[in-house]
């Protein structure tokens, strides 16, 4: 494949830096579910599931309203594979929660063609190298319960004229600690996603196998290197530290937090006053070995269960 495949890039891309949304403990799943935790699926069931995790109560009149819009209008459902890290909570909820983090850390690493900025609180930009722009807004924030709404264009050769598309990202979150006070984190992404007409049938038709592997592979790599970066804090804080204060594409009291909490992690495991010597740059090197996803790399073709498209009847846009 072409890096100028717009249909495999920027949905890919879309899925990737949205880290969030349903994530919930294998034990809280219904029962006989837990034999295909590790497989994508599209069926109503898991649809429906979906949707009732979303907290619309808690939603402003205008997060509700897109929320709406998006459901009754899906193109593309996807139930992304369960996947369990180790990763200190704390800093795991704030890479959620800040996923510019974690573009500017694959920024750094060289192995980035994407680029996140925080436009506003909850609100940020995305961009790619092949025509790809957008922004993702938070309509819901917590502890074990995220909703993104991301709203996207594409602009480059491959179509010959400008296509939209919008979706709900949903993420429910579990934390489990064992005797030995690891914390297992439980990530689940479920994926509504529009594409205008046009759009939509050359996605469904000719990109659906080869989207849906990308889009489980890059969620399933970045929820380890999230575990990586965790891990990397517990056995060389000092590293980390300096990693952090490179981090100049976000916002200065989010690089502050990020360090706070990096110290943190390094002190609960008794490695913040160590001798310099004993700093291990190979945790870093360890970490960068899991930071590429594939919209950051050249995907390959690969088989992969089929996205299940609708028809809906497209009604005005919130």
């Amino acid at each position: 494949m072409t890096r100028h495949l717009w249909a495999l890039r920027a949905t890919a891309s879309l899925f990737v830096v949205l880290i969030l949304a349903v994530v919930t403990r294998a034990a809280d799943l219904p029962s006989g579910s837990q034999q295909d935790l590790n497989r994508a699926t599209t069926t109503v069931a898991a649809r429906q599931d979906a949707i009732d995790a979303i907290p619309t109560e808690r939603l402003t009149p205008a997060g509700r309203a897109r929320v709406a819009w998006v459901l009754e209008n899906t193109s593309v459902f996807r139930r992304l594979p369960v996947r369990i890290t180790v990763c200190d909570p704390g800093l795991y909820q704030f890479l959620v929660h800040h996923p510019d983090v974690v573009v500017n850390i694959w920024e750094q690493f060289g192995v980035s063609h994407l680029a996140l900025r925080q436009m506003g609180p909850d609100t940020y930009q995305v961009t790619d190298d092949v025509g790809t722009s957008g922004t993702i807004q938070f309509l819901y924030r917590s502890r074990d319960t995220n909703v993104a709404y991301i709203d996207g264009q594409y602009t480059g050769r491959l179509l010959g004229h400008q296509v939209r598309g919008r979706g709900i990202l949903v993420l429910k979150s579990g934390f489990v600690r064992n005797l030995e006070g690891k914390c297992y984190v439980t990530s689940r992404l479920d994926a509504f996603m529009n594409i205008e007409p046009g759009g939509a049938e050359f996605l469904t038709k000719t990109f659906q196998p080869l989207v849906g592997k990308v889009a489980d592979q890059n969620f399933i790599q970045t929820a380890d290197f999230l575990g990586s970066l965790s891990r990397t804090a517990e056995v060389n804080g000092r590293g980390m530290l300096r990693l952090a204060a490179r981090l100049e594409r976000i916002q200065p009291e989010v690089r502050q937090e990020f360090a706070r909490l990096l110290e943190q992690v390094a002190q609960r495991t008794g490695r913040a006053n160590r001798p310099a010597w004993e700093d291990e740059e190979d945790g870093l090197a360890a970490a960068s070995d899991r930071v590429e996803p594939l919209v950051a790399r050249r995907p390959n073709e690969a088989a992969s269960p089929a996205v299940s498209p609708t028809t809906p009847s497209p009604t005005p846009a919130p």
